[in-house]
C-alpha cells in the first residue's frame, strides 16, 4: 500500500521516462510533488525501492526504472517501456570483444540484422556550446532496439552540465534526427547557426531554455529564431 506522495512520485516519475527516456532529477521531483527538501524525495525513493516498485540503476547517477505501477493504474500508464524509451547504457570499445559485466553489455563484434553501424559525427557539449556537429569521424554498432524511427547520429559528450540526467563527459549520445521536440526533452540544439550543446529543451511562451542537468550550470533563455533542434537523445553508450 502507497501513500498519497509516493504514489505521485512514482506516477511522475513514470510519466518523465515515458516522454523522456530520463528519470527526473532531485530537484525536479521536489518542485513536482512542492516539497521544501530533497531529503523528503530520498524518502520517498527509498520507500518504493524498498516495496519494489522502482530500482537505481548501477553506473549512472540517480537513473531510476520503473519496476511495477499500482494495480490501479492503467497498462497504458506503466512506462516507457511500454509507451516510449528507456535509454540503455552500452559498455565496450566500439566493437570489442563481447560479453556482459555487471548490469552493462558490450556489443559482439560481428554484426548481424539486429545490429545496425550509427556514424559518430563529433563532440557535443554538455556544458558551454562548442563548435556545431562536424563530419563523420567514426562509427557505432548499436542494437536496432535503441532506435526510434528516421535517421540517427551519434556525438561524443564533452563536458558534466548533464551528469543528473546521468551522461557523463566522454559517454556517446545516440540521437534521432529531427527538427522538433516536446518541453522536457533532451535535445541537441544548434545555437545561432553555429553552436552545438546538449540540454533539455523548455518552451516558456515565445522563449526557449537550454536547462543543464547540474547545479552548477545556469539554464540559458533565447529566443526562438536562435535556436534550432537538431534531433533527440535516445540512447547512450559508455566506454569503460
Amino acid at each position: 500500500m502507497l501513500t498519497a506522495k509516493q504514489r505521485e512520485l512514482l506516477v511522475y516519475i513514470n510519466q518523465r521516462i515515458s516522454e523522456s527516456g530520463i528519470s527526473p532529477s532531485f530537484d525536479e521531483m521536489k518542485e513536482a510533488l512542492d516539497l521544501k527538501s530533497k531529503s523528503g524525495i530520498h524518502r520517498l525513493i527509498t520507500a518504493l525501492e524498498e516495496r519494489g516498485f522502482i530500482r537505481r540503476l548501477a553506473h549512472r547517477a540517480r537513473a531510476l526504472e520503473v519496476l511495477r505501477m499500482p494495480d490501479d493504474v492503467t497498462v497504458e500508464a506503466i512506462s516507457g517501456r511500454a509507451t516510449g524509451f528507456s535509454p540503455s547504457v552500452i559498455e565496450g570499445s566500439r566493437g570489442k570483444a563481447s560479453g556482459k559485466k555487471g548490469n552493462v553489455e558490450e556489443l559482439p563484434v560481428n554484426t548481424n540484422e539486429n545490429v545496425v553501424e550509427i556514424s559518430v559525427l563529433g563532440r557535443i557539449a554538455a556544458g558551454t556550446p562548442i563548435s556545431a556537429i562536424q563530419h563523420e569521424q567514426d562509427k557505432f554498432s548499436v542494437p536496432k532496439s535503441m532506435l526510434r524511427s528516421g535517421e540517427h547520429f551519434a556525438l561524443e559528450v564533452q563536458g558534466d552540465s548533464m551528469i543528473e540526467a546521468g551522461i557523463h563527459d566522454g559517454d556517446v549520445v545516440l540521437i534521432q534526427r529531427s527538427d522538433d521536440a516536446g518541453s522536457g526533452d533532451i535535445v541537441v540544439a544548434l545555437v545561432d547557426e553555429e553552436e552545438a550543446t546538449l540540454k533539455r529543451l523548455r518552451k516558456k511562451g515565445a522563449s526557449i531554455a537550454l536547462e543543464a542537468a547540474n547545479p552548477a550550470y545556469e539554464t540559458r533563455i533565447f529566443g526562438p529564431n536562435r535556436v534550432k533542434v537538431q534531433g533527440k537523445l535516445v540512447g547512450l553508450m559508455r566506454q569503460y
